[in-house]
């Protein structure tokens, strides 16, 4: 009782904790998932204004750049149409170039080919064979007015460096002055207003990570993360983060589950995730300190009441706990007796009435059972209890004496052992029926739980009457032989078996002058000639030959597990027993026996009972016609 009201009163305050968990759980979720949604729109928010000023910086950047470009342009070209023969030496050039701080000078013709330079391997260099250079042609016939071209920074056609180059037409003649610079501050600011530059530059915390995809090509364009692969972004795709502007959990492609606020930029969607394991980790941190000071709230409570409930209890209930453990231990002599609880003393003595009952219920089933002469015996066993209940009879049937039985009632385990090795060993012919020196049961075993219930009852008519039955239907009743479609059985089972190495023989036998016999004799006499021929053929031995009447006067038999010199010693053992034999027909007369046999062998693989009993009828025809008397093997000739 006492254990009782403990668990119950745990389990009643394991639940309303239980409950008052899963609700701060909920809320406690619910509060960061609105705080990280709110830290993320806040970031993300961050990028765009960081990209939007790099984006104004770098307009600013080109537009300046463009037009100090030009205005070196110019200068080289003034320079050039002023004194002609500075384009004459690549040293003149290359002044020319450090003094406007380019990296590249190039005079290029009316036909678009570079004549002079700065750079003696661009000497030569056709604008119509890059599609760089060929930007510049348009100059050379432009009629607009428009007298110069700023090329944004891209690869050059001959060596496909990174430069920027600025064309101006010449003047008086047609062509072009082109200078060449490295971008480095174009190429600072661009790299500045890049996803990757940008991710790199602000801070997250564990777990985060920021992401650019482009909406057009849905293909990443940027992460945070310097280890992630791009052939492993599966999960970075727009359908997978459709419906993420307002916060929701995703699962990425490494099977984790993460949540993600995203939002669109002109072409681009931004995002970032954080795993859902460590965005909630502060939130298991939370619950388990609540889950702490509720614990020890229901500690205190459960101490609390066990000890008010111990005050309250008797204490000799454990006095009667003890008295029924032993009952149920199968103690039955136990006398119940617990003084100072009317309850408890009025408890004892109905358990007390009830151990006897069942006591005498198990005499009087026994009594039952032997006054209805029924060859049936019970047990029951369980393996909590010290003895196991047996009914009268059960040691007849077991073939088990008074000492015996006596001894496995007071041990159990040895009873069940003893049954359980029975049942191992079923009888073929019969299903659940099992052998006990010359008896025959049938054994009953029911498991619940662990308590075993079995009946036994005596089968030893039925398996002899089975016997007897099966033995009629598969023997001739005259010879005791075996009948045809029996032999064909278990001649073909024998034909199916490994017979490796060895040889059989199928051999149909036929009586000469029966039917002289029969006629002359009569029925009786041809009866016993049938009889004596029949214990010739049961002197063959039985490990290797199977015999049966085929019908009348012919026969039937096979030989295996022989190789074939073998065969024909058995054969030949055969007739000369068989011409031993003598059928008394009178007082002072007696007949041989004679018999004609057809044989057909069957070798390794060429075991078919059909194939050899018919090649076997035919040499018996064979021997019939030519040799009666005696066999004939069958030859294909």
């Amino acid at each position: 009782m006492r254990r009782i009201f403990r668990n119950y009163t745990v389990i009643i305050i394991s639940i309303a904790i239980f409950a008052i968990l899963v609700i701060n759980f909920f809320m406690i979720a619910s509060g960061i998932k609105r705080r990280q949604f709110s830290t993320f729109r806040t970031k993300i928010d961050q990028v765009t204004h960081t990209m939007e000023e790099n984006g104004i910086e770098l307009d600013a950047i080109n537009r300046n750049l463009d037009e100090d470009y030009l205005t070196r342009a110019r200068a080289a070209a003034y320079v050039i149409e002023r004194n002609p023969e500075v384009a004459d030496s690549v040293e003149e050039l290359q002044n020319l170039g450090r003094l406007l701080d380019v990296d590249e000078v190039h005079v290029i013709d009316e036909n678009g080919v570079i004549v002079y330079s700065s750079v003696p391997i661009y000497i030569g260099v056709d604008f119509h064979d890059g599609k760089q250079t060929r930007e510049f042609l348009w100059l050379l016939e432009d009629e607009d007015g428009v007298d110069y071209f700023a090329q944004e920074a891209q690869p050059n056609s001959a060596e496909q460096r990174i430069m920027k180059y600025v064309g101006v037409t010449r003047k008086g003649k047609r062509g072009i002055i082109q200078v060449g610079l490295q971008p480095v501050r174009q190429q600072e600011a661009q790299e500045r207003n890049t996803y990757h530059y940008i991710f790199s530059r602000f801070p997250t915390d564990v777990g985060e990570e920021y992401f650019a995809i482009d909406r057009k090509t849905d293909t990443v364009l940027a992460h945070s993360n310097s280890e992630w692969r791009r052939d492993l972004g599966t999960g970075y795709t727009i359908e997978n983060l459709e419906g993420c502007e307002n916060g929701s959990f995703r699962t990425m492609e490494d099977r984790e589950v993460y949540y993600i606020v995203t939002r669109q930029y002109d072409d681009v969607l931004l995002g970032i995730s954080i795993p859902r394991d460590i965005m909630y980790r502060r939130l298991f941190g939370s619950v388990l300190t609540v889950f702490l000071y509720l614990f020890l709230v229901e500690v205190v409570i459960v101490v609390l009441m066990d000890y008010l409930v111990k005050r309250k209890v008797v204490d000799g209930i454990y006095v009667f706990l003890g008295n029924l453990k032993k009952i149920s231990n199968g103690n039955f002599d136990t006398v119940m007796k617990v003084g100072g609880n009317p309850e408890f003393e009025e408890l004892s003595s109905g358990i007390s009435t009830m151990v006897k009952s069942i006591l005498s219920s198990s005499d009087r089933i026994s009594k039952i059972i032997e006054m209805s002469e029924i060859p049936l015996a019970a047990f029951e066993y369980q393996s909590s209890m010290k003895y196991v209940f047996l009914t009268s009879g059960l040691g007849e049937l077991l073939g088990l004496s008074e000492e015996e039985i006596g001894q496995l009632y007071r041990e159990p385990e040895r009873f069940l052992a003893k049954v359980q090795k029975i049942m191992e060993m079923p009888i073929k012919e019969e299903k659940g029926i099992f052998q006990v020196k010359d008896k025959y049961i049938r054994i009953h075993l029911s498991l619940n739980g662990e308590e075993y219930l079995g009946v036994v009852t005596d089968a030893t008519r039925e398996v002899l009457e089975n016997r007897r039955i099966r033995y009629e239907s598969n023997h001739d009743q005259l010879t005791g032989l075996c009948k045809y479609n029996f032999f064909r059985q278990q001649a073909a089972e024998k034909l199916g078996q490994d017979q490796r190495g060895m040889s059989c023989a199928c051999v149909m036998l036929d009586l000469d002058r029966f039917k002289s016999i029969n006629d002359t004799y009569g029925h009786d006499l041809g009866d016993a000639y049938l009889k004596c021929f029949a214990q010739a053929m049961k002197a063959l031995p039985d490990e290797h030959c199977l015999t049966a009447r085929r019908s009348g006067d012919e026969f039937c038999l096979l030989l295996y597990g022989y190789d074939r010199e073998e065969i024909r010693m058995q054969l030949q053992s055969f007739w000369e027993i068989v011409e031993s034999k003598r059928v008394k027909v009178s007082m002072d007369k007696d007949i041989g026996i004679r018999v004609s046999g057809g044989v057909a062998y069957g070798e390794e693989g060429q075991m078919e009972l059909e194939l050899l009993m018919h090649r076997a009828d035919m040499a018996l025809y064979k021997a019939k016609e030519e040799r009666k008397g005696t066999y004939m093997e069958y030859s294909p000739e």
